[in-house]
């Protein structure tokens, strides 16, 4: 209501009204005056009427459009017809009469058919043929009452106290149109006016008609009220497009609210209908026909009564049953523990949201894992809430947000550019960023966001996809940042998509071969050991690095299952080796291991069960681990462990590549160290890497470590590192990686030139 008391539009017509009005007091007893204030007034609104109606025309929904360009028309009928009739008052005055002239009569006629055409065309929403059916049923009963009213008191009054037929004939269209449009306001579910617009129109027409009908002093000129109820009506009408225009402007639902499944007019206009019979019931009636007919009002209260209760009492049970029906309905679409929608919701809103401007994002919480493992699920539910809420924040009205599911979230953003979702991104990620209390304890939380840009063609499943890509190649860069997908993206995950199939069928068909690279004593070049190494020997490609598949057999998990392959294979040739020359000194073999597979609880049993089949004694077998794989994990320190029960060495490769490569020396359970290639290939001319060189010799050597330096490619690198105190060197000095049959010769080799260093394979 504030917005209505504050419009400049309703002021001002209502202003205007007052000063009309004002007018009629103070110049009263004299009729022709006041006859032209009237006219002059009336001009104003009937020009606001057309106004309002015609830029209603552009505001309403379209299915409205031609009702309110029909009210813009009668509008426009009024103003020219009243706006006629005032300048002939002006000029040329007469007999006053507040009654227009011809001209006036034909433009005023004109207009009330336009309005009459709108209310009988404009859409009743219904659908079914039991609602049309019900909504004709009581506007019938509306619209008979209204027209035993029109008869009794305009067209035919009681006592035939008006011979006008005209004017009659207009006081009664003017009642049934009041009538008709109180009947279309109550009963149709979506009408085009909101009720509090739509009130004033009718209660202008009423008071129009009821006018009319009124005493003898309402109609003379005598009087200055009279002047002001007739003016009135004008002002109501007026102000039913302007408040309309209020309503929509300001979106206000309170005037859309949910109707009753019963309307109360077909029972209102009953009662009106018996009032009139009353007061047509002559004075001499008999106590018989008196009786009979107060019996029959009774009885009708009564039926009437008992039927409205019944209606309240199913309209009860029916917003109930709403109520239950909106709880099942919010549990289907909304996610529970958030409130955001979800993946079915989302889905559906996609799919009628979605057009050529719109963005998705994929919103993943990194490291989510920890809040959960390390403070309970509670906290971790606490921490999904406050992300969901700045999600809300950080959106724009007609967003919609979802929780896919666990700590992933999307959002489609329709009609945005990408500069606007650019900025919307980075303003999440800074909302995601604020520190969060949870149980005392302060977290950050930080986010990989995917964001993918619809295409023509695109359908919500392609728009997750290409999302979710971006936001793997968010994490992959390093987490806490947004990517916007690519088709060079695509292109990557697709050929991926290829390996992994390929891998499996390659696990299936042998592929996989073990090549091997002797690991040499540095002090006579003999041979104490070989580096298993997996390659790929594809079908079309050739032999395949393991540079190209290990990392994508790491992330989708397949490394355990080739992992498990290459032990078995890597113990067979060992033992085979081991009874083909049982008179040499045994050789070890080493078996690279991933972090994935330490994590395997079924490893310690593979390596057990591979030792027992080939019969490989446990001492010749070396797991080879990272650093990275076992850095902070205590489910691989314990695995670790239990592999060196069995009798298993364990060899830290790669050594001091890692960040706390000094604090897994008092940790990590192994029996060697493999210094990493890179601090080799320039250990003769840059100090620093032979620095490092000698710490990680002189460490080896004080923990009783064995020490095996990597990338050996010169005799003069492996002269230093020998003097640096490397017991053990590996490198294309010696040789490449070959397959086993390569080894035997190497021995054989070894054997002949006992101290000598070999080129072969270089």
């Amino acid at each position: 209501m504030d917005h209505l008391r504050r419009d400049p539009v309703l002021r001002g017509l209502t202003g205007l009204t007052l000063a009309g009005i004002v007018l009629f007091f103070v110049f009263a007893g004299q009729p022709e005056l006041q006859v032209r204030i009237y006219w002059l007034f009336q001009v104003p609104l009937d020009a606001a009427l057309a106004f309002g109606g015609w830029r209603l025309r552009t505001l309403a929904p379209a299915r409205y459009r031609r009702f309110w360009s029909m009210i813009a028309f009668a509008g426009a009928s009024f103003t020219i017809g009243d706006t006629y009739h005032t300048l002939s008052v002006l000029v040329v005055p007469g007999a006053p009469s507040l009654n227009g002239g011809a001209v006036q009569t034909i433009f005023f006629a004109v207009g009330m058919t336009s309005n009459v055409i709108a209310c009988l065309i404009f859409p009743q929403g219904l659908r079914t043929a039991r609602e049309k059916f019900i909504f004709w049923l009581d506007a019938a009963t509306v619209l008979v009452g209204g027209g035993v009213v029109a008869w009794c008191f305009a067209f035919n009054p009681i006592g035939g106290s008006h011979t006008d037929r005209l004017t009659a004939s207009v006081t009664a269209a003017l009642v049934l149109v009041a009538t008709f449009s109180a009947t279309k306001v109550a009963l149709i579910k979506d009408p085009p006016m909101a009720r509090i617009a739509a009130w004033p129109m009718v209660c202008a027409a009423l008071i129009q008609g009821i006018s009319s009908v009124l005493p003898g002093p309402f109609q003379t000129l005598d009087h200055p009220y009279v002047y002001a109820i007739r003016l009135l009506p004008s002002l109501l009408i007026a102000f039913g497009p302007w408040i309309q225009i209020i309503v929509l402007r300001i979106g206000d639902t309170r005037h859309s609210t949910k109707r009753r499944p019963y309307s109360l007019l077909p029972y209102g206009m009953i009662m009106v209908t018996f009032a009139v019979f009353f007061m047509m019931l002559p004075m001499t009636a008999s106590s018989q026909l008196v009786g009979a007919t107060i019996g029959v009002v009774v009885i009708t209260c009564l039926v009437a009564g008992r039927q409205l209760v019944a209606f309240h009492d199913n309209a009860k049970l029916i917003g109930r049953l709403d109520v239950a029906l909106g709880e099942l309905r919010d549990q289907a679409l909304f996610d529970g523990l958030t409130g955001l929608a979800n993946r079915t919701h989302f889905s559906a809103e996609t799919v009628r949201l979605l057009d050529a401007e719109s963005t998705l994002l994929l919103i993943d919480l990194d490291d989510f894992k920890t809040v959960n493992d390390t403070m309970g699920h509670a906290s971790g539910d606490a921490l999904l809430i406050t992300v969901a809420a700045r999600l809300r924040g950080a959106l724009r009205d007609g967003d919609v947000a979802c929780r896919m599911g666990g700590d992933e979230f999307a959002v489609l953003l329709p009609r945005t550019t990408a500069d606007d979702a650019n900025l919307i991104v980075q303003n999440l990620l800074d909302r995601l960023a604020e520190p969060i209390v949870l149980l005392q304890h302060t977290v950050v939380t930080r986010a990989s966001v995917g964001m993918t840009v619809a295409r023509p063609g695109d359908d919500p499943s392609t728009l997750l996809s290409t999302a979710d890509i971006a936001m793997y190649e968010a994490k992959r860069r390093g987490k806490g940042i947004w990517v916007t997908y690519t088709d060079e993206m695509g292109a990557r995950i697709s050929a991926e998509a290829v390996l992994i199939r390929e891998m499996g069928q390659a696990l299936d068909e042998d592929q996989f071969v073990l090549h091997y690279q002797p690991i040499v004593r540095l002090c006579d070049g003999a041979i104490s050991g070989v580096e298993a190494l997996i390659r790929w020997n594809h079908p079309e490609r050739g032999l395949v690095s393991p540079l190209e598949f290990i990392p994508v057999a790491e992330r989708t998990g397949q490394i355990v299952d080739i992992g498990r392959w290459a032990l078995r294979e890597a113990c067979r040739q060992a033992a085979a080796w081991l009874a083909a020359a049982p008179h040499r000194v045994p050789i070890y073999v080493g078996v690279n291991v991933a972090g994935r597979q330490l994590r395997d609880p079924d490893l310690v049993t593979d390596v057990a069960t591979a030792l027992a089949v080939t019969g490989l004694p446990a001492a010749l077998l070396v797991i080879e681990v990272t650093e990275t794989a076992v850095l902070d994990d205590e489910q691989s320190h314990a695995t670790m462990e239990a592999l060196r029960d069995l009798g298993v060495r364990l060899a830290l490769d790669d050594f001091g590549t890692a960040a706390s490569s000094l604090g897994l020396l008092l940790t990590c359970p192994v029996n060697s160290l493999k210094l990493d290639r890179s601090f080799v290939e320039s250990i003769n001319t840059v100090s620093r890497q032979a620095a490092v060189a000698t710490a990680v010799s002189q460490m080896a050597a004080a923990l009783e470590f064995a020490s095996v330096a990597e990338g050996i490619e010169t005799a003069e690198q492996a002269e230093l590192l020998r003097g640096l105190g490397y017991q053990y060197g590996q490198g294309y000095l010696y040789s490449r990686p070959v397959p086993p049959d390569g080894i035997s010769v190497l021995r054989s080799v070894a054997d002949l030139e006992s101290g000598v260093l070999l080129e072969t394979g270089r």
